[in-house]
């Protein structure tokens, strides 16, 4: 360490204000009622470009500030310019687009600022009215946002200015790829652009896609990074003792909030119920589930009301859950890039956090890849195989009532017999397949939706 008196001769240097930024007043107000002190890095990175005009590339760790990075520049704008249908922000999940709306609303409350959320789920013709009085800023999932620019009467994005993907690889990988050209082509080539994202994909004709002009590549974290508040742990285990192990861990972290990934809607549904049924607070979020049924699990894991949230990939992406404590990956995900984004729902803005992956005899070599990705080694969590023998007949017989009680609501398998009307398309894209999604009852059954 540095003597008192060397450190005194080195100036450090100041860390810019949002007012040395450059933003005006309106917006400062906002920041200073949400308690936004000071300036993130890809802010301070990202604004003075995005001030200027010019097209951005952000890459910053997941929690790092990343929607007030595009959000304020836009907002600045629209002071300067008021008009309808500013601005369009695209989304890969529905959660994710209602989050990036309040945030836009929080931040443009000075201003009056004008939003709407469109996504898959929702009645079409609220949204046609809500577009009809043309707000400023329009957040959406793109399957939607394109059902109502081929359908909506009167509804066209011709005069846009902006442009955002948030999770901008996952937008423009193969999933939405085609619906991404499609809203494209009906926007104006003369608008400014903006691509933010944890995991930036480096591939030229991906990008080329999102059609940029001489963008700013804006990185403040390493391609591939986990926080360096983040303990990683792993369980290695036989896979017959998934579901048993797994409770273990729910009873050790009780007074913990949890978030349980899966790879399938089956078994977040199943996981749930086993959790529920010995007593953990859980609730499952998955593409099957309604739009309403989505938003409120979410809102009871938010609020605290419930500690276990058990989700599919649908939960993984910019959803900032203020106080996650762990992550646990019951499932290991297949990519190194969606491991990063699940456990980044925890330890976020400076917070600590731990996250615990569950790894058995066939999954030796994705967690190596993970591991080679990441650039550091995951530590064995300690357990009591006393215990863990003890739990093993409680366990199998909340599995049984698991079984039977999904029989029953009619989920057979990870493809379930689930009501159609119900149904997400394949959850791990979170389609907002509107055929299925628009709300419309199916032929047979003329119930409204529940």
């Amino acid at each position: 360490m540095p003597s008192a008196d060397e450190a005194s001769t080195s100036t450090p240097t100041p860390t810019p204000s949002f007012r040395s930024l450059g933003l005006i007043d309106p917006l400062l107000e906002a920041l200073d009622q949400l308690h936004f002190t000071t300036p993130t890095e890809i802010q301070v990175e990202a604004l003075p470009h995005a001030l200027q005009g010019r097209d951005i590339i952000g890459v910053a760790a997941t929690g790092s500030g990343k929607t007030a990075a595009f959000a304020l520049p836009i907002l600045q704008k629209l002071w300067e310019d008021p008009k309808g249908l500013f601005a369009c922000v695209l989304a890969p999940t529905r959660e994710l687009a209602y989050q990036i709306s309040q945030q836009f609303e929080s931040l443009g409350s000075a201003m009056g600022v004008r939003c709407v959320t469109i996504v898959g789920g929702m009645p079409l013709m609220e949204q046609a009215v809500a577009l009809a009085k043309r707000p400023h800023i329009i957040v959406a999932t793109p399957g939607r946002l394109n059902d109502h620019l081929e359908n909506t009467k009167g509804f066209s994005l011709r005069s846009l200015q902006f442009l955002v993907m948030d999770e901008a690889d996952r937008l423009l990988d193969m999933d939405f790829g085609p619906i991404i050209d499609k809203i494209l082509k009906v926007i104006p080539k003369e608008r400014t652009t903006y691509l933010f994202s944890a995991t930036m994909t480096t591939k030229v004709a991906k990008l080329q896609r999102a059609s940029l002009s001489n963008p700013v590549r804006v990185e403040v974290s390493e391609k591939y990074s986990t926080v360096s508040t983040l303990l990683q742990y792993y369980l290695f285990i036989p896979l017959v003792q998934k579901d048993v192990h797994l409770i273990y861990l729910a009873n050790a972290l009780a007074q913990n909030s949890i978030i349980i990934f899966t790879r399938t809607v089956h078994d977040a549904q199943r996981l749930s119920i086993i959790l529920r049924t010995l007593g953990f607070p859980a609730v499952p979020l998955h593409g099957q589930l309604s739009q309403s049924a989505r938003l409120g699990a979410l809102g009871k894991f938010k609020s605290g009301g419930r500690k276990v949230l058990v989700a599919t990939d649908v939960a993984s992406r910019g959803l900032d859950i203020p106080s996650v404590d762990v992550v646990i990956n019951y499932d290991i995900p297949t990519h190194s890039k969606d491991y990063i984004h699940r456990v980044g729902r925890t330890a976020r803005a400076g917070r600590s956090g731990k996250s615990i992956t569950l790894v058995t005899q066939y999954d030796v070599e994705l967690v190596q890849r993970i591991e080679a990705t990441i650039g550091k080694k995951m530590e064995l969590w300690p357990t009591d195989a006393e215990e863990i023998a003890l739990l093993r007949e409680r366990v199998d017989e909340a599995g049984r009532v698991a079984v039977n009680e999904m029989k029953e609501q009619g989920i057979s398998g990870s493809h379930g017999r689930k009501r159609r009307r119900e149904q997400g398309g394949k959850d791990d894209r979170d389609r907002d397949d509107d055929v299925v999604e628009a709300g419309m009852p199916s032929k047979k059954r003329s119930k409204g939706r529940r």
